[in-house]
């Protein structure tokens, strides 16, 4: 007992478990985050965390399912033996998991778990227990498949086997779980969506897309050499989909080339127009206003973008003009606090273990260090919303970043 109290606590069991439903042969678009008190250095009997679960287990957020907080909360396609049925229509499920592992006096409260994960039903598709397997009785069982709760059994070598599996369920959404979703989704805020800044690059690629030749010969030729992230881009603004095929246009993508046609006669043309605003700096909306006012479209359809301009509103009501980026940070925190850090903050466990406090409070002096901030989300979504004339000023590299002086200013503030 003693060698298992010390390989199964519940870092370890939920790392073993998070490995298990959204490891390494996960799709891409699977995303999960551990709950903020595993980010802690040491857990039972002042015992230091090996810092590879503290790998294992980031990115660590505090997310409110239900009535709680779960120790695990993500999104994606689950192994078959994982659920009683495949899937829940055509998105993946949004999966909630307590933990439970030996404690200091070597006790395991398993039927406590399925109680929590139970909770969580009100806003997860699927939830589960998962504990050292040998802890898990047959009553825990019983109750758990009474609840449609799923038991995870979990062994010291890292195994981990289904005792109960959970139907899946439909459910409400929250502010809190839509931000998991949403970083799990084709548009999630990740190091692999926006990698340039000026938004005629992506607007660019569905026209290269619909052009007869190459598409990336010509979007090279006349608009930006970086065309691995014009592509990204264009998938992450939801103008492409990518497919085992090759890109496809979507309905907007689709509206973007018969804008074009529109306003040039052909793509080829309107391309041609695109290579005349090569290393402008000025704003795209002022060179472009057509052009500026469709990308404001597209840019206004990006998950992200509502909810950013509604908070910047209602600061601007409440007396502060001009915002730093430390005081929109702290604002957001307030009221969609997952969203926040999902959409500011690194995803790395050094990052989100200094803004975020184990029991999940914004760290506000950690949030004046610029290295802590997502470059996609204040240096290329900013200069996006900026070029659109949603905002006043660009964004910035967090390696040149000033967050107490970085305004994120609505130009327009209705």
């Amino acid at each position: 007992m003693a060698s298992a109290s010390r390989e199964l606590t519940e870092p370890h069991v939920l790392a073993h478990t998070k490995r298990r439903l959204f490891g390494e042969d996960a799709e891409e678009s699977a995303y999960a985050v551990a709950d903020t008190q595993f980010s802690a250095d040491r857990w039972i009997d002042d015992r230091r965390i090996d810092p590879a679960i503290s790998e294992a287990l980031s990115p660590f957020n505090h997310v409110r399912v239900g009535t709680g907080y779960p120790d695990l909360v993500g999104v994606g396609t689950l192994d078959e033996e994982l659920l009683a049925v495949d899937r829940l229509g055509d998105q993946p499920p949004l999966v909630a998991v307590e933990a439970k592992g030996y404690t200091a006096d070597g006790s395991i409260d398993v039927e406590r778990g399925i109680v929590q994960a139970y909770d969580r039903l009100h806003e997860a598709n699927a939830a589960y227990v998962t504990a050292p397997a040998s802890a898990v009785s047959q009553s825990s069982r019983t109750l758990a498949r009474e609840l449609n709760v799923g038991v995870l059994g979990v062994e010291s070598g890292g195994t981990v086997e289904p005792f109960e599996v959970p139907r899946v369920i439909g459910n409400r959404t929250t502010t809190e779980t839509t931000a998991i979703r949403f970083q799990a989704s084709a548009q999630g805020v990740t190091d692999r969506s926006f990698g340039l800044n000026h938004p005629k690059n992506y607007l660019a690629y569905p026209l290269a897309l619909h052009h007869p030749a190459d598409t990336e010969t010509m979007l090279e030729a006349r608009v930006v050499g970086a065309t691995n992230a014009a592509r990204r881009g264009a998938a992450f603004l939801g103008l492409i989909e990518e497919r085992p095929d090759g890109p496809e246009l979507t309905p907007m993508g689709r509206e973007v080339v018969r804008f074009a046609l529109e306003e040039h006669g052909s793509v080829d043309a309107a391309l041609k127009t695109f290579a005349n605003w090569q290393g402008s700096r000025r704003r795209f909306h002022d060179v472009a206003p057509r052009w500026g006012a469709m990308t404001r479209r597209v840019v206004w359809a990006y998950p992200a973008t509502r909810l950013l301009v509604e908070e910047l509103r209602r600061l601007h009501a409440d007396g502060i003009a001009e915002p730093s980026l430390v005081d929109l940070l702290v604002y957001l925190h307030e009221l969609h606090p997952s969203f926040a850090i999902e959409l500011f903050v690194r995803g790395t466990d050094d990052a989100r273990s200094r803004v975020l406090s184990p029991d999940g409070d914004l760290r506000r002096e950690a949030a004046t260090d610029g290295e802590v901030y997502h470059s996609p989300t204040v240096f290329q979504l900013k200069a996006i919303l900026y070029h659109t004339g949603i905002l006043t000023e660009r964004g910035a590299e967090p390696s040149n970043l000033d967050p107490e002086s970085d305004v994120w200013k609505l130009r327009h503030p209705v």
